[in-house]
């Protein structure tokens, strides 16, 4: 009885060690499958165009960022000068009436002079950052205007965390981003540690400098780290835009089921086309006395095959087969043929190649243009029905 206890204490303690906590358990295991399984297929031409619909184009935020940071800095070496002479002015002038003016009454007369002058200051380098911004995304994409972006979206409110984590931690793309993100921070720590090098002899010196030379100093060491960030940040740019729009087609590609329904939504569905054409033809079929006296031409075989071709040029692109039939379906034609005055030409290789290649409702296949062309020349040389159509079309 002992032993039996303790084979079932071992058991029990196995069984709570082996058996996986509730929260792994809870962890499906789809959680980890990738997102473009079967997706063979690159997109088509329609799928592109209604991704960028939607706002869903290949853009890299690191030139945006980058242009953004560069053109402004730039605005604001060139118009440094004049902005501050600018803030100078300003600065000068309301310590001089600060002692006059009562902001309880000249508020208008302050506020009027704050508006002349910060203005100045502040669209230089407004309009150019904006300028930078649109210029960066019309480099990227073109010009695109569209809302659907911004339409509210449920699934973009509730996050989806298991496809968030395997995006920023699991995948090429997260990789890419943290290479990049430590690459960036590097760059600018040596950028910064090289320019504050190059300067810490002046900087040494700044205790016994005036207020202006310690800022214009610090500035120019400022502004310098900037512009030389931003022209590296601007390299950096290239390859990650090349990698979005890798990343781009890789998460627009299709499986081979969404090709086949894309297909059938702009050609229609296959089987439905094929129906469509056997009815096509069993009515053709069934009107074959009036068709046949409409043909131009009837071609034997010379008893076997039968097969009636009409070519109206002013609606038709090519000769279509308007009937066919096979041993005494093909009398009956020729019948019907002789009593209407069809003209019926004994061609053994063509009746068969065209009783064996096209259906009644047919265009002829393009292999026997020439022969037919031929054909049709005879025909109209000794029916003048056949010639008036033709040479109607050619005057």
């Amino acid at each position: 009885m002992s032993a039996a206890l303790g084979r079932k204490t071992r058991g029990a303690r196995y069984r709570r060690y082996a058996a996986p906590p509730a929260a792994l358990a809870a962890v499906h295991l789809q959680w980890f499958a990738p997102e473009d399984e079967g997706k063979t297929e690159e997109p088509t031409e329609y799928r592109l165009r209604k991704a960028r619909e939607e706002g869903r184009v290949a853009k890299s935020q690191e030139l945006v960022g980058a242009l953004g940071l560069l053109l402004p800095a730039s605005a604001l070496a060139i118009f440094a000068p004049w902005m501050i002479t600018s803030l100078r002015d300003m600065t000068r002038w309301f310590l001089e009436v600060s002692i006059e003016l009562d902001p309880a009454t000249d508020l208008p007369t302050i506020g009027r002079a704050f508006m002349s002058h910060f203005p100045r200051l502040v669209l230089p380098v407004a309009l150019v950052a904006v300028v930078a911004a649109l210029f960066s995304n019309l480099l990227q994409v073109g010009f695109l205007f569209t809302t659907k972006p911004l339409k509210p979206d449920v699934k973009k409110v509730i996050p989806n965390f298991p496809q968030y984590f395997k995006r920023t931690m699991f995948s090429m793309e997260g990789l890419f981003n943290l290479a990049k993100s430590i690459i960036k921070i590097a760059l600018v720590g040596v950028i910064g540690y090289l320019n504050v090098v190059a300067n810490l002899p002046a900087l040494r010196r700044l205790y016994t400098a005036t207020v202006w030379t310690s800022t214009n100093l610090v500035s120019r060491i400022a502004l310098a780290i900037i512009l030389e960030s931003a022209i590296l940040m601007l390299a950096l740019a290239v390859p990650d835009y090349l990698f979005q729009r890798h990343q781009f087609k890789k998460n627009l590609k299709m499986t081979k089921q969404e090709i086949k329904e894309e297909h059938k939504m702009f050609e229609g569905d296959p089987r439905v086309k094929g129906r469509i054409r056997e009815r096509m033809r069993e009515i053709l079929s069934r009107n074959m006395a009036a068709n046949v006296p409409k043909a131009d031409v009837l071609v034997t075989n010379p008893t076997h095959f039968a097969i009636a071709l009409e070519f109206d040029p002013r609606v038709m692109a090519v000769p279509m087969v308007t009937a066919k039939g096979a041993d005494e379906l093909a009398l009956r034609m020729r019948a019907i043929a002789k009593e209407h005055g069809v003209a019926t030409i004994e061609n053994k290789p063509l009746a068969r190649a065209l009783y064996a290649t096209a259906e009644v409702g047919d265009p002829v296949p393009e292999q026997y243009y020439d022969a037919i062309a031929k054909l049709l020349a005879h025909v109209a040389r000794i029916d003048k029905r056949v010639a008036d159509k033709l040479s109607a079309v050619s005057a």
